[in-house]
């Protein structure tokens, strides 16, 4: 995917860039996340209603080394997407952390409860 390519989906809408982040793993089968040095993942927190906390996700390698450009010490980590359907989301939901599927390029990021996920996710595998 050529850089224009890549910008241009970052700048898409939230609900855009969520379609095609379902579109992307369900024909992918994996989920990438960022990770630091230690294996941790990124967990973020946003102030909107009330505060809470997300795991930013992404459809490729691509779009999570492009959100990772500008912080040291972040690598891109692929979770299959069997994985992130039965231990991942089932975890978050126990943990209390939502998720943020696709932050774009404005930082702007569609945020859903992990089951709601799980749905939108297993919906698109019983297109194929």
């Amino acid at each position: 995917m050529s850089s224009d390519e890549l910008n241009a989906i970052l700048e898409l809408d939230c609900e855009a860039r969520f379609e095609i982040f379902l579109d992307l793993v369900g024909e992918e089968r994996e989920v990438w996340i960022l990770i630091n040095s230690d294996d941790h993942f990124l967990k973020l927190h946003s102030e909107d209603q009330g505060g809470f906390e997300y795991l930013p996700v992404w459809p490729s390698t691509e779009f999570a080394e492009a959100y990772a450009s500008g912080e040291s010490g972040l690598q891109p980590k692929s979770i299959p997407l069997p994985q992130f359907l039965n231990r991942w989301l089932p975890g978050l939901k126990k943990d209390g952390i939502e998720v943020g599927v696709f932050p774009g390029s404005d930082d702007s990021v569609w945020i859903t409860e992990p089951a709601d996920l799980e749905k939108d996710l297993r919906d698109e595998l019983a297109r194929f």
